[in-house]
Order: structure tokens, then sequence, then C-alpha cells
């Protein structure tokens, strides 16, 4: 089953409005950024708690249309809990 990529939008640290978009490659996410519509996608090396919960909650969308199974959610909980120990996670 094809996934498409899961893109938001959030600000950068000066402010500016970046695009942010996560690729799943089996159990690895690739994040990557660009400041608007006419530049080409870079690798983003260390997204943001904030970016891993879009994310998440793109994932869990996704499940209910059944383009995730089931138990996608719980695996990028668990990717999220090993980069950021500290975060408070509600289970859905």
């Amino acid at each position: 089953m094809a996934r498409d990529d899961i893109e938001w939008v959030r600000e950068d640290a000066e402010g500016e409005r970046i695009e942010i978009k996560a690729h799943q490659i089996r159990e690895r996410w690739d994040f990557y950024w660009r400041p608007g519509r006419s530049y080409g996608w870079e690798k983003l090396s260390e997204p943001l708690l904030e970016d891993w919960l879009e994310v998440l909650d793109g994932v869990e969308r996704r499940v209910q249309r059944r383009q995730y199974p089931l138990d996608e959610p719980a695996k990028v909980r668990r990717l999220i809990r090993q980069r950021f120990p500290r975060a408070e996670l509600d289970e859905g």
C-alpha cells in the first residue's frame, strides 16, 4: 500500500513560515523542510518534538482511513519516547 508523505506548516526559530514533511521508509521516518513551494526540499537533521507530534497526528488520522495499520501509532509513540523521554504523550 502506497503512503503519501505527511506535510504541515510551522514557524522556524526566526518566526518565518516553513513547510515540513515526513516520509516513512520501513521503520524510519525522514524529515524535510523548505521555506516555500518555489524551493527544493532539504533534509531536516533534528526534527523537533512538535514535528514528531504532527507525524503522530497524521498517522492516527490515516489509520482511521485504513491507510496505515492499526499498530502504526504505537510505533511512532515508541520512536518519540526514545528521542524525547520526558515528553508526555496521550495513549490515543
